[in-house]
């Protein structure tokens, strides 16, 4: 990796928990020099401007947090399993997420559809590429006959999407994990008791 983009990186990694505790709007170009020990020339070396890099940022976290995610349920040997190890992942969201600000979707989105930037576009087509994940994981499991097939797959990955970033919202501003713990075992139930074919 050449000197540049080591720097670069630097600053994503630097400054990506604190957009993600502040908030875009929030966020000066001083808390991100001071943040990243470097001048505003530097900063602009690297970025043309705030949004470039909160959306780099921004897509950093997620990333980071989708690979974690990804590797987790990838432990499942059958779909089914999968699903569960999403469950398991999600259990352990609320201290995981710390060290990111929280949850970079959630937070991200809240402040972006309130600032009306673009960033909330890519918040969207994030949110997009998880529920189809979630799909294309029970449509799997229909397939495999572990899941029945009168279970409508979208219907469901919705329902499992809303109910985490629900849980996710709730535990960071109650600071109670409660509620994530809740929602893994109720989403668990779902999926062995609504889905699980018999």
């Amino acid at each position: 990796m050449l000197k540049s983009e080591r720097t670069k990186l630097h600053i994503i990694e630097t400054v990506a928990p604190i957009f993600n505790r502040t908030g875009y709007s929030a966020m000066s170009l001083s808390k991100i020099t001071q943040a990243a020990g470097l001048t505003k020339g530097a900063i602009y070396g690297h970025f043309e401007n705030k949004e470039e890099l909160a959306i780099e940022a921004f897509r950093y976290s997620v990333r980071t947090v989708l690979r974690d995610l990804n590797a987790f349920v990838d432990q499942g040997e059958t779909p089914l399993d999968m699903l569960i190890n999403i469950t398991r992942f999600y259990k352990n969201y609320y201290n995981y997420s710390k060290k990111f600000g929280g949850c970079p979707i959630l937070n991200t989105g809240v402040d972006a559809e309130n600032q009306k930037h673009s960033i909330s576009n890519l918040v969207r087509s994030y949110n997009k590429r998880i529920l189809n994940q979630f799909i294309k994981l029970i449509d799997k499991g229909k397939q495999e006959q572990q899941i029945k097939e009168t279970i409508d797959s979208e219907v469901y990955a919705k329902r499992f999407f809303y109910m985490i970033e629900g849980a996710v919202y709730m535990s960071h501003i109650m600071k109670d994990e409660s509620y994530l713990l809740d929602m893994s075992h109720i989403m668990k139930h779902i999926i062995l008791n609504e889905l699980r074919q018999k």
